[in-house]
């Protein structure tokens, strides 16, 4: 009986270390061809803005607490997906993300739509007790995000730290961290035209927890999960089925 190719690798050192390269490199190469097309992969959004410094905080508060393990932040193309969430994912949206949250584990429904479309009042009602508004909901409460006071004076680091990987923060950005994640949840104070002048018109200035008297992580919190899906509307617009973006819920 003829020896089996395999067997005879096996015994052959070289040309067995030889093969688990190659079958290694297979991987290697379907993750790092991409790379080289990526500007060709990756639509254009001119309308794409930055994350504020506010929004950056909650994004990590999010992080902090392990939302992604329970929610993905990416709609597949899959029919029921796009009627359940809306348009499917851009990697567009995903460009200023550091880390990913795609996800893969749905405990919680996909939140890459989330933004507006619940008010503020429903997400603070959600998170102190996501059984008043979702009876058969499993969530932990996070209550005490509206009792913690949102730490500040690291932002610039923050910003600074996503400039370095990519993200088109300004000095001027940078340097007026603290004082926008205050004036974007403060709209009475000096500090929230600024906000605007820096991240534009379409930035969401008010109260998220309701308290306009101090800063805290759910003011944060609650201003990322409103803007999910609404950095920009490329979503509305490269897709089969071109759609209008919905009206924010106030």
């Amino acid at each position: 009986m003829a020896e089996l190719f395999h067997r005879k690798i096996e015994r052959t050192a070289i040309g067995f270390v030889l093969a688990i390269i190659a079958a290694a490199s297979v991987g290697g190469i379907v993750e790092i061809a991409p790379l080289f097309t990526i500007h060709q992969t990756v639509e254009d959004a001119p309308d794409m803005r930055l994350y504020t410094p506010l929004e950056l905080a909650g994004r990590d508060i999010y992080v902090r607490e392990g939302c992604y393990a329970c929610h993905s932040q990416m709609i597949r193309t899959l029919r029921d997906e796009v009627e359940r969430y809306g348009p499917y994912s851009l990697a567009v949206e995903s460009k200023y993300d550091h880390p990913m949250l795609w996800g893969s584990k749905r405990t919680g429904p996909d939140l890459a739509r989330v933004g507006d479309k619940y008010s503020d009042l429903w997400q603070v009602a959600h998170l102190t007790n996501p059984r008043s508004v979702v009876p058969e909901s499993n969530m932990p409460s996070y209550a005490f995000l509206a009792r913690t006071p949102l730490q500040t004076d690291d932002l610039r680091l923050r910003l600074a730290a996503q400039r370095d990987v990519g993200v088109p923060y300004t000095d001027d950005m940078i340097r007026n961290a603290a004082q926008d994640a205050y004036g974007q949840a403060t709209p009475d104070s000096d500090y929230a035209s600024g906000v605007t002048q820096r991240y534009g018109e379409a930035t969401q200035v008010r109260a998220f927890d309701g308290v306009t008297t101090e800063l805290t992580e759910m003011d944060a919190l609650v201003a990322y999960l409103q803007i999910l899906g609404r950095l920009t509307d490329a979503a509305y617009k490269h897709t089969a089925a071109p759609q209008k973006p919905p009206e924010p819920v106030k």
